[in-house]
């Protein structure tokens, strides 16, 4: 206010000098100053004059610690050996960690003046809940003290539900971290080869919780799936709507059968009739190209048994879910777009999303181009509509695995490539593709960086039938068969191939998914993400 009185004063200063005197402002000011200067470090009392020297040879440490509402983040156990109560771990952001002054294996004698050799683990920990304010803690300290500067900083992505209160086999539960399938946790410890000590990223607590190593989680599993209490991959059936049927020469997916959508354009209204309507593909004047979902085989599929020796063995399958490494990532400048993959339950209807999204954009966005062995049409372009080869050369780009998805209908051979794929990456666009959910291990490289989003359609769990009389109760009326055939397919893709998904986007109707589809892309080339350290080293 003093160097705005002595100077010019234009306008905006002029502003300022009003708000400075106005005496609420003021009040805050002088509130604000009195409080910076007064010190709120807490007062520890002063140590004991006379310590007990009951231990002639043992040298006792005495530690005085302030306590707030948070634990101690220290874990007790009693030697089998001695039968002393020793410090069994330290949980790095605690109190005790931050303090420095306590250690793995020191021997607690004392808290608060209460001799605790001869109490329990589970009654000194009564009595550290207890304690208001500081805590005196009589140690002798370990012989050799842990090494403090020995710190872990691993960010993993968890794949599975994480509940230590479920979990009989963690030493602490109240220490025991919760985690969702596909949180990222900071791993600060793995000294413990058995539980590691991780932290949520974003959360605020300082103090880690202890979560299964990345190894005692695949033994107990791997030791659940060979007692039956787990089931394998291989064991667990599809609900109906997702298991493949032959028929005749043709194999194809209930799942996509579009007779059983809600809404059915003029080229959808039959898988049977997409070799003969030339409007397929065909969106504001706009060609989207696209395999036809009508056609396909699952990306294991194979034709005839000579190829089945060469489809990647099931090894992937038996995979036990754990923790995924994890490091940031943006694009750069220069970098091909990230691959963005749309899988989908029976209603999401992806084909007809990808179309729109594609049209409407066709600068920005592209999808690839498949390829087949029937003969081109007489409006066809070679690689627009399809790349149009022999069934020779397809089959030959088949046995050298070159194809992410194919399939077969009237005889004709259709195939999705992975060089399609690399063609429109190559434009610097992005490549929009729908993939069958068991084709997602074989996109998830470097090469690609694909951001997988699950679409699934909106279902309304019950509906509500009103009351007959004011007397009777509201009844919910089951779902209907084509609701429930949809939501097992959700459930499904959501319980197999949930920790490959990055997001997932409810299908209300076409303008809606559409804008939400637009808006999860832009922010793909501007938004740091975390995906697999392979993909970034």
């Amino acid at each position: 206010m003093e160097e705005l009185q002595a100077a010019s004063v234009h306008s905006d200063e002029r502003e300022l000098l009003q708000l400075l005197s106005t005496p609420h402002l003021r009040a805050v000011l002088m509130v604000h100053d009195t409080v910076a200067q007064k010190n709120f470090d807490p007062v520890l009392p002063p140590l004991p004059d006379n310590i007990d020297e009951d231990f002639e040879e043992e040298s006792v440490k005495i530690v005085r610690l302030v306590k707030n509402k948070e634990p101690l983040g220290a874990t007790i156990r009693r030697d089998e050996h001695s039968g002393a109560v020793v410090v069994a771990r330290i949980m790095r952001g605690g109190a005790a960690d931050r303090s420095g002054l306590v250690h793995v294996g020191d021997e607690l004698r004392e808290v608060n003046g209460i001799a605790v050799l001869h109490k329990r683990p589970d009654e000194i920990s009564q009595i550290l809940a207890q304690s208001q304010g500081s805590i005196t803690l009589k140690i002798i300290p370990a012989t050799q003290e842990e090494d403090r500067f020995k710190e872990s900083k691993v960010f993993m992505r968890a794949l599975f539900h994480y509940d230590p209160r479920e979990d009989r086999a963690i030493p602490c539960q109240e220490a025991g971290l919760p985690f969702q399938r596909r949180q990222v946790l900071e791993v600060v410890s793995q000294d413990d080869p058995t539980w590691w000590q991780a932290k949520r990223v974003g959360d605020t607590n300082l103090r880690a919780g202890l979560i299964p190593s990345k190894q005692f989680q695949e033994r107990r599993l791997s030791y659940r799936r060979t007692t039956g209490s787990l089931p394998s991959p291989q064991s667990v059936k599809k609900p109906p709507c997702l298991k493949f049927q032959k028929r005749g020469e043709q194999v194809l997916s209930p799942l996509w059968d579009l007779r059983r959508s809600h809404s059915i354009s003029h080229c959808q209204r039959s898988r049977f009739q997409a070799e003969t309507c030339d409007c397929e593909g065909y969106l504001k004047g706009h060609y989207v190209a696209g395999l036809r979902r009508s056609f396909r085989l699952g990306c294991r599929e194979r034709l005839g048994g000579s190829q089945e020796a060469k489809v990647p063995s099931g090894a992937e399958s038996q995979e036990l879910l754990t923790y995924e490494e994890v490091a940031r990532y943006q694009q750069q400048p220069g970098e091909w777009p990230r691959l963005v993959v749309l899988i989908g339950s029976l209603g999401a209807q992806l084909h007809e999303l990808k179309q729109r999204v594609v049209a409407e954009d066709p600068q920005h966005f592209g999808v690839a181009v498949p390829h087949t062995t029937r003969p081109r049409k007489s409006h066809e372009k070679e690689g627009v509509e399809y790349h149009f080869v022999s069934k020779q050369a397809f089959e030959a780009d088949l046995h050298h695995n070159k194809f992410l998805e194919h399939g077969e209908y009237k005889e004709n051979l259709y195939g999705t490539s992975l060089e399609a794929i690399r063609a429109v990456m190559a434009k610097n666009k992005v490549c929009l593709v729908d993939v069958e959910p068991e084709a997602l291990r074989h996109l998830r490289t470097p090469e690609f960086k694909p951001y997988i989003i699950f679409v699934k359609p909106a279902i309304q769990e019950k509906r509500k039938t009103p009351p007959v009389s004011p007397d009777s109760e509201d009844t919910a009326a089951p779902l209907d068969e084509q609701q429930q055939e949809m939501a097992a397919s959700a459930t499904f893709i959501d319980q197999h191939y949930g920790h490959l998904i990055d997001t997932v986007l409810v299908r209300e109707d076409l303008q809606s998914i559409c804008s939400q589809l637009r808006a999860v892309i832009e922010k793909l080339s501007k938004d740091t993400y975390w995906v697999p350290i392979g993909w970034v080293r």
